[in-house]
């Protein structure tokens, strides 16, 4: 059975970290466009993603990797994006869509939207997926496969286009939801956002406890702790610059996180069981959705690998006296 013919015939990824790079594994396996033009500021980044052999052609500078391209994603921090959008907007081809991937919708539309001409069609996204990793060689063609890549075109959007880039997304495994920018970041604010700041927050924490020594932080760490430190192992420049570019969407979303602990406080302190038990009750039902429609994983323990139990006898008094 041969494969549809490509949606696009020239990608131009500017900036080509975990995301871009993952993109351009997954469009080559999906054959989804005819040539992909690959671009990065640091010229080892560069070096290293003509080693690797995920994109057809690497180029210097911004300009000539928009050059004759009909879809531009732009894969960098969301606060470099208004300077490349600038840099970018003489060379782009009408009638081109142009993308990102940031984790801030209604700041990239404010600092992209005045430096683009109006001949192209202006479409943010945003991929909600990722790891803790970075850099081209992190990326794997099926980062995208069943995550939601939510679509925030502005006002006055080209339907053909909306639906163009969202067949794109479907194509790379990822489902696709359409939204307000602003909406978008209220939302990811809650289930985004907010949970990096705290496992920032509670990481740094510990690191700083003088009642706790770092070797015990990282020799006992239980479950929920690690799980933090991955988190707070994401791209410090990345997350610094979603922080400040939805401060006010964060900032309403950690007044209210201030106040549900201020309330688990107040039942702690107060040996108020029943309101701890019918809180927890509630939360581990989100957990449970979450696993029933496939975003996460039901396996013991989040799917980690353990090791076998050693096979040497037990030590008595627990080994039987028999045999």
């Amino acid at each position: 059975m041969s494969k549809p013919e490509p949606l696009f015939n020239r990608l131009a990824l500017i900036g080509i970290g975990l995301i871009g790079s993952s993109i351009a594994r997954a469009v080559r396996a999906q054959g989804a466009v005819r040539t992909i033009v690959a671009t990065a500021r640091s010229p080892k980044t560069r070096r290293r993603v003509a080693e690797l052999g995920i994109a057809d052609q690497v180029v210097e500078t911004n300009a000539a990797a928009v050059a004759g391209a009909d879809l531009v994603i732009v894969c960098v921090p969301v606060g470099a994006c208004g300077a490349v959008a600038k840099e970018i907007g003489p060379h782009l081809s009408a009638g081109a869509i142009v993308s990102d991937v940031g984790s801030v919708k209604g700041s990239v539309v404010r600092d992209m939207a005045p430096h683009l001409p109006k001949t192209v069609h202006f479409i943010p996204a945003h991929p909600v997926a990722g790891t803790e990793y970075s850099g081209p060689d992190a990326g794997f063609a099926e980062l995208f496969v069943n995550r939601w890549c939510i679509l925030t075109p502005p006002d006055g959007t080209n339907q053909d286009a909306v639906e163009k880039l969202a067949a794109f997304w479907r194509l790379l495994g990822a489902n696709v939801e359409i939204m307000a920018p602003d909406h978008h970041d209220l939302v990811l604010a809650i289930t985004s956002h907010l949970p990096h700041l705290i496992a920032y927050t509670i990481v740094g924490t510990a690191d700083e406890l003088q009642a706790v020594t770092r070797s015990e932080v990282l020799k006992f760490s239980a479950g929920g702790f690690r799980d933090f430190t991955r988190i707070a192992a994401s791209d410090p420049t990345m997350w610094r610059d979603v922080f400040l570019a939805n401060k006010d969407a964060v900032l309403e979303m950690l007044g209210r996180f201030n106040e549900d602990v201020s309330a688990l406080t107040k039942a702690i302190r107060k040996g108020d069981g029943e309101a701890l038990f019918e809180h927890f009750e509630r939360t581990r039902a989100i957990r449970k959705g979450i696993v029933e429609i496939g975003q996460d994983s039901p396996s013991p323990d989040f799917g980690r690998p353990h090791p076998d139990l050693p096979h040497e006898p037990l030590p008595k008094p627990y080994a039987s006296e028999k045999g």
